[in-house]
Formats: C-alpha cells, structure tokens, sequence
C-alpha cells in the first residue's frame, strides 16, 4: 500500500541498472527525479507508458527531470526492453522487490477475479533536495509525461 506522500523524504535505496551498475537516489543529488515503477517489460500498457516517457524526453530533460524506471524484470530484460524500443533512460531490475516494497508499491492486484501480488503502477517524483514533489497513482501511460510536467 503506497503511504508516501507530497512532502515525504524519498526513501534512500540501491538496484541494479541494464548496464549492471548499481544506482541509488543519492546519484541523482540536486537533480529532479522521476521514479517510476511498472508492472513487466514488454506488455502493452508498460510499453505505451516507456514509449510515452521517450517521445517526450527531451521536454522532461529541459524541464530538469532524469527519468530512471522500475520494475520486477531481470537486467537482461530490461537490455532488451530498452534496445527494442530505444529507450533513453535507465531501468533498475527490482527481482527481490526491495525497493518496490520501501516505496509501498509492491501488493495485492486483482486481474480477472484472481488475487496476486505485483506492481502498483506509480510515479514519484523527487525534487533536488531527496523529498517527494508529487504522487502519481493513476498514471495514463498515453499521457505520462505530460502527468509529471
């Protein structure tokens, strides 16, 4: 269940990039920060939503913002994912949902009438200083970047 808010310092955590390197929030120190956390590589709504993020980078670019995704996939999924679709951004491979869980985005789903656990679909974005700016629980993946601008 998402417990952050507007205002919340963003929780410190640490992952792996597609580029096996290992990333954390204090890289992204006195930058903007969009997190978002996705469901699953190549699926259609996770698609729209990463394309959507990279037909608009360089709008979130000059608008201060480093874009940094998150899902549970493997770092080899995500190098396919990202070579497939020519995404200019960086994707950490969350497999033990370490940072899914600080971010409170890892929990009971329902597809179809059968009960899961996965993703919540959500947007932090963290301004220069570590403290969430804003939530985004219903993300329009048609619509994203225009949601965090």
């Amino acid at each position: 269940m998402i417990t952050l808010k507007k205002g919340n310092k963003a929780p410190a955590f640490s992952g792996t990039n597609e580029k096996n390197e290992v990333v954390t929030l204090k890289d992204f120190k006195g930058k903007k920060l969009v997190l978002y956390f996705y469901p699953h590589d190549n699926t259609p709504t996770c698609t729209e939503e990463a394309c959507n993020l990279r037909d608009n980078y360089k709008t979130l670019l000059s608008n201060g913002y480093t874009i940094l995704g998150i899902s549970e996939d493997s770092v080899t999924k995500h190098q396919n994912f990202i070579k497939k679709y020519k995404l200019p951004f960086s994707l950490i491979a969350d497999t033990d949902h370490s940072i899914c869980n600080l971010y409170g985005v890892w929990d009971n789903k329902v597809l179809f009438g059968r009960k899961y656990m996965g993703i919540l679909r959500t947007t932090f974005v963290i301004d220069e200083k570590g403290k969430i700016e804003k939530v985004i629980q219903k993300v329009e993946s048609k619509k994203h970047a225009e949601q965090i601008i």
